[in-house]
């Protein structure tokens, strides 16, 4: 099975971040249930797009448990740059 992505490079490594995070939450939460899905999964006709709709599913099971897990604040030189420009936009117009 191959994933696909959208974009290439860094969208590409974000989505394969949030696909990994997405398994990792599904597999602590749920890991009894998890397996009883994979085999009726295994017995259907439609694997194909359930994969799809899996992969979906996880992406965004994925960008939770890092909003929830990994929220870092911004970078403290970033939130000064945008003062700074935002500062010089205020003085020049």
């Amino acid at each position: 099975m191959t994933l696909r992505t959208d974009g290439g490079g860094e969208a590409g490594d974000q989505q394969a971040v949030l696909l990994v995070a997405g398994l990792a939450d599904l597999a602590v939460s749920t890991l009894g249930s998890a397996l009883g899905t994979v085999r009726g999964l295994l017995r259907r006709s439609d694997t194909v797009q359930l994969v799809e709709e899996a992969q979906r599913d996880l992406v965004a099971r994925g960008r939770l448990a890092l909003d929830r897990y990994a929220a870092t604040p911004p970078a403290h030189l970033e939130v000064l740059a945008r003062h700074v420009r935002e500062r010089r936009a205020r003085d020049d117009g």
